[in-house]
């Protein structure tokens, strides 16, 4: 009798290890190819896009797996918004030592998606919602075409990852052992991808004048309530 209430006890949701759920254990995957990656990024530049596109493609299929098996977690949702923003962080870093000249575009852009996606996801939970991709339907119109369509929101960071990818390894164009072969078609992704990757940080903008907005308004009601219950 004793053991039966032990394992009634054991399969039950509140005993459950949260770090060993199927989605995060995929992105714990996710972090160690995206290390390893960086370990080849100064001088192995197919390797390193071998690791971090594998890396990226997976974001894509923990999401899937949370759903299949039942197991969406607070942490699973933290955990993948921060391997996304550490891994494309790490990238734009490489690319400002590479592009001197552009180092202050990179450095925008990686001021904007962290703290457009920290905004966003702080106003999310301080309103309450179970998750940062759950959008109002007084929202920005991009932005929630962004958030309630798995395919929209894949294409979009897809080709703004294309178009950093892109330039990352033109920039091993004047090396010898770099094949030429692949230029053309590297130049061909990277204007191809470019407008993709300019919206992407039009609605990164808009995510965070938006969350700007939604904090400064719960502000306003904290303020008001305060007022009225002194």
């Amino acid at each position: 009798m004793e053991n039966k209430t032990k394992q009634q006890t054991l399969s039950t949701p509140q005993s459950q290890n949260v770090f060993l759920f199927v989605p995060n254990v995929i992105g714990y995957t996710r972090v160690i190819l995206a290390i390893l990656s960086l370990y080849y990024m100064p001088f192995s530049p197919w390797k390193c896009m071998g690791l971090y596109t594998i890396s990226c493609l997976l974001d894509a299929v923990d999401g899937n797996a949370a759903r299949y098996f039942d197991q969406c977690s607070k942490f699973g949702a933290v955990l993948d918004m921060v391997t996304d923003r550490s891994t494309t962080t790490c990238l734009l870093c490489y690319l400002s030592s590479v592009y001197p000249l552009w180092t202050i575009v990179f450095q925008l852009l990686i001021s904007l998606d962290l703290s457009s996606h920290y905004m966003h996801m702080y106003s999310s939970l301080t309103a309450g919602a179970s998750s940062h991709k759950k959008i109002s339907k007084s929202s920005n119109r991009m932005l929630r075409a962004y958030y309630s369509d798995n395919r929209i929101l894949f294409a979009v960071c897809a080709f703004n990852e294309l178009f950093f990818v892109a330039l990352y390894l033109l920039s091993f164009e004047d090396d010898p052992t770099f094949p030429e072969w692949s230029i053309f078609p590297l130049y061909l992704l990277a204007f191809g991808s470019s407008p993709i990757c300019a919206i992407k940080q039009v609605i990164n903008i808009i995510q965070l004048v938006g969350a700007s907005q939604n904090l400064a308004k719960a502000d306003v009601e904290d303020r008001n309530k305060a007022f009225k219950n002194s």
